[in-house]
């Protein structure tokens, strides 16, 4: 029997792992994009309301202690893959952010997970792992490598997940490229993305921040503002877009997805 359905077993919600950002934001790595100044005053406030909305659409903070020497720290959603109530620590395939993990992942066996890490010299990290119901999308070519992907399929494989590596070379990490909807279609800035043809279904937006959700639940969209006219699609399509402005992290290479790592449906 999966952990997430262990007998007696209490749901304790939505739960949303974030670390504020280091006050050295602006030395963290860019591979993909060039260099730009960063507010780190400005980066705070932008995650402050960040996670105002997280909480008002019931998903609860849990703040992992600050990482002041971890320029990248804030991007927390990198440290981890969690399944079924089982974490995969991750193993970052950037040495230099590899301090960031024992804190996160203190928090998320605080809130009842099981633990797996990801051993050397295999690399993998959170952000190369795309969910969709129990196909979990892993990017190849980046920060993430053949070693993390094997040990990835061989703890979650056996709980029912079905892993699928593809192709990243374009941007940072997977979920740079591409998130879902709500309905499972895969989104995404088509000159970002390396093969379209990975995904069942893929609805190309016109701009490369609006390849970016967190599913809020209830059809809203939690986005970067610096996407209207994918909103703009979002909204006809019937979903409610929630847009926050997080432009120094945008300059740091980071999106919606990375600022935290949202356990849904999680017991203890």
């Amino acid at each position: 029997m999966p952990p997430a359905q262990a007998i007696g077993a209490q749901a304790i919600g939505a739960k949303a792992i974030v670390r504020r950002p280091s006050p050295r934001l602006a030395e963290g790595l860019v591979t993909h994009i060039d260099r730009e100044p960063v507010d780190a005053a400005l980066a705070l406030r932008q995650w402050e309301v960040y996670v105002v909305a997280l909480r008002a659409h019931g998903w609860e903070p849990v703040e992992v202690p600050p990482a002041d020497d971890c320029p990248d720290g804030v991007f927390v959603e990198d440290t981890m893959v969690v399944y079924k109530n089982v974490a995969l620590i991750a193993r970052p395939g950037a040495a230099a952010r590899r301090a960031e993990i024992s804190s996160a992942e203190e928090a998320v066996t605080a809130l009842g997970c099981s633990v797996n890490r990801i051993r050397e010299p295999g690399t993998l990290d959170g952000g190369d792992v795309l969910k969709i119901g129990d196909t979990l999308y892993v990017g190849r070519g980046g920060r993430t490598d053949a070693g993390g992907v094997r040990q990835l399929r061989a703890v979650f494989e056996p709980l029912g997940a079905r892993v699928v590596a593809v192709p990243v070379s374009k941007v940072l990490h997977l979920k740079s490229a591409v998130t879902a909807l709500p309905d499972g279609t895969v989104i995404g800035y088509p000159p970002l993305v390396d093969d379209v043809r990975a995904f069942p279904r893929f609805l190309p937006v016109p701009e490369a921040s609006g390849a970016h959700v967190v599913l809020l639940g209830g059809g809203k969209l939690l986005m970067a503002a610096s996407a209207p006219r994918s909103a703009e699609l979002f909204a006809d399509l019937g979903y409610e877009p929630v847009p926050v402005d997080i432009s120094e992290f945008e300059k740091m290479e980071g999106c919606v997805t990375c600022l935290s790592v949202r356990l849904r449906d999680l017991y203890a």
